[in-house]
């Protein structure tokens, strides 16, 4: 649901997308509320699993072609598209699952993916809309895939930062959690110490 942290002062406005199943026994959310707690500015936060989000089927689908069709942009069900469309900054925060990320990110990404809001397209090509100026993906992974081109989360949401116009997408990941090389807190200690440092110039 939507929910707001605030900070004080002009400060830019992050929109948290919480793609993370588990809730708060997920290692990506505590990673992501440490980052969000260093940074330490306003934060608009949308937790998909309580949104109860669709996706493309049957009349949703249709009702989705006929608002389009009659550029009614201003319905109800274009609100996550607004919302990320508008926010300065994009944190998103979700496990590594199937080699990419949970499904509720994809219907996401589905739902905001709207003509003459987050892209547009002109006799050029497609181009973005979105205002943000950069996105981080936080996420983790149980076994070792960084670089690995079976890692499809980072790629899709790379591609899909491009695409909506976002200047800067940075990937923060954390590869073998469940591999027992290294105990599971002493990785999540590092990573926040090192996002930490990256809420400096975020």
């Amino acid at each position: 649901m939507f929910g707001t942290i605030k900070g004080g002062g002009n400060m830019k406005k992050i929109l948290f997308i919480d793609a993370c199943i588990r809730g708060e026994n997920s290692r990506t959310k505590t990673l992501a509320e440490s980052f969000l707690a260093d940074y330490g500015q306003e934060v608009d936060r949308l937790n998909l699993m309580e949104e109860g989000l669709h996706y493309f089927s049957g009349e949703f689908f249709w009702q989705r072609e006929r608002l389009l069709e009659e550029k009614n942009l201003n319905h109800p069900r274009f609100r996550y598209a607004h919302q990320f469309a508008k926010a300065d900054k994009i944190v998103i925060a979700a496990p590594f699952w199937d080699l990419s990320f949970p499904a509720i990110l994809k219907v996401y990404l589905e739902n905001i993916s709207v003509d003459s809001i987050t892209f547009a397209v002109n006799e050029k090509g497609i181009f973005g809309l979105c205002k943000a100026e950069k996105m981080l993906f936080i996420t983790t992974r149980g076994g070792s895939y960084e670089n690995d081109e079976m890692e499809m989360g980072v790629r899709t949401l790379k591609a899909m930062a491009k695409f909506f116009g976002i200047k800067k997408f940075i990937a923060y990941g954390v590869d073998g959690m469940d591999e027992g090389k290294v105990p599971v807190e002493e990785l999540l200690n590092k990573a926040k110490r090192e996002l930490k440092e990256l809420a400096k110039n975020f």
